[in-house]
This record gives structure tokens, sequence and C-alpha cells, in this order.
């Protein structure tokens, strides 16, 4: 805690300090963020550190798995969402998972949640993850294995949002763009999901090698 409290004074002292009118007009104005962004809550996932972006610009929500929770169960995620799209107007909405993912390590292995109930209830939505994984990727083992498994997994959140009325009805009128992510922890590169080519491709670093290619959904 002390190390937090330090934090809070140094924040003020310096950050804050050069930043005095962007907070007081975020306070006079409210927030109004183009970019709505659904990551998992991994302590090492930092949106506006990965995007550069100050603060009002990104609507975060997070939680274990970066799930977008099915159209028929309410909840802090659904609402967020909702808030984001209908009352905000986002224009873009961002699924961003990231390697080496506790979540996505339990999907494939679900006996790790034993002793955990509330995540493993959460994680019960993983289900169909777990299922195409095993239809399309049953040969492969491993890190290959868990990058696909990531990946799938985005783009299963990204099915699980566009089911949402209110984001269709945005995107059938060009008010609304969705994308998947994906940030790599070891070395900073984000990979987005090219659907004409069905395969995440680096963003604005064509010499970084893309992942693993997914099927399109």
């Amino acid at each position: 805690m002390q190390k937090l409290a330090e934090g809070v004074h140094a924040f003020h002292s310096q950050y804050f300090a050069t930043h005095r009118a962007l907070f007081r007009r975020l306070a006079e104005r409210g927030q109004h963020p183009e970019t709505l962004f659904i990551t998992c809550s991994d302590s090492r996932v930092v949106p506006n550190l990965i995007t550069s972006t100050e603060p009002g610009e990104l609507f975060i929500v997070r939680n274990v798995g970066n799930i977008v929770p099915d159209v028929t169960l309410p909840g802090g995620t659904a609402a967020a969402i909702e808030y984001a799209v209908e009352y905000l107007c986002v224009e873009n909405v961002i699924i961003c998972g990231h390697t080496d993912c506790g979540a996505i390590e339990a999907a494939l292995k679900p006996e790790m949640l034993e002793r955990m109930p509330l995540v493993k209830k959460w994680l019960a939505q993983t289900e169909r993850l777990r299922a195409i994984v095993a239809e399309r990727y049953g040969h492969l083992e491993g890190p290959e294995k868990f990058v696909a498994t990531v990946e799938e997994n985005v783009l299963v959140q990204l099915e699980n949002l566009r089911a949402f009325p209110f984001v269709a009805k945005r995107m059938e009128k060009g008010e609304l763009k969705i994308s998947g992510w994906v940030f790599q922890i070891a070395t900073g590169d984000v990979f987005e999901y090219d659907p004409a080519v069905g395969q995440f491709a680096p963003i604005g670093r064509p010499s970084i090698k893309p992942l693993a290619p997914v099927s399109a959904r």
C-alpha cells in the first residue's frame, strides 16, 4: 500500500500538475471516448499504455478472459457495452486478448478451476471455445495451440458482441467498427484480425511475423 500511496502523490505532483487543463476539461464536459476497449483483467495488460492514449479517450471494460457474455446473460460487462454503445456512442469497439493468459490456460485445462468456483462459473462461457479448438487445432501442441486458442477466443467474443441488437444496428448503419486484437506481452507487439486473410497481422509493422493463422469466422 505504501508504494501505491507514494504513486498517488507522484501522479498529482507530476502528471496531473502538467495536465491540469485536460482534467478540468474532463470534469466540466464529461467523457466522450471514441473507443470501447474490452480486455482481460491481467495486470500486465495496460490499455492506455499500449495505445498511448490519454484519460478520457478509452472506455475500458476488463474481466477474466476478455469475455463478452451471451446476449441473454445480464451483468456488468453487458451493461458497460450497452452504456458505451448506446449512451456514449463510441465509434469503435476493440476486444483485446493477450499471450500467456491464465483464463485461456484454464479453458484448455478446466481441472485447474476446481478450487475457484466463481472463476469456473464465469469461464463456463468458454465451452464453445474448447469445442472449436478441439475440432480445428487438435493437431497442435504447446505454444502453437495456446496462441491459436487466444486468437479464437477473441473471434468468439467478436461474434458474441455482434449478437447484441444495438451493436448490430449501429454496425449496419456504418456508425460502429469492431476489431479483434492480441497483445504479445513479451515483445509489446499488437496483432489485429484481418477478415480478408483470416489471420491476425501486426498493426503497422509488416516486418513482424504474423501469429498463427485462424479460420475465418
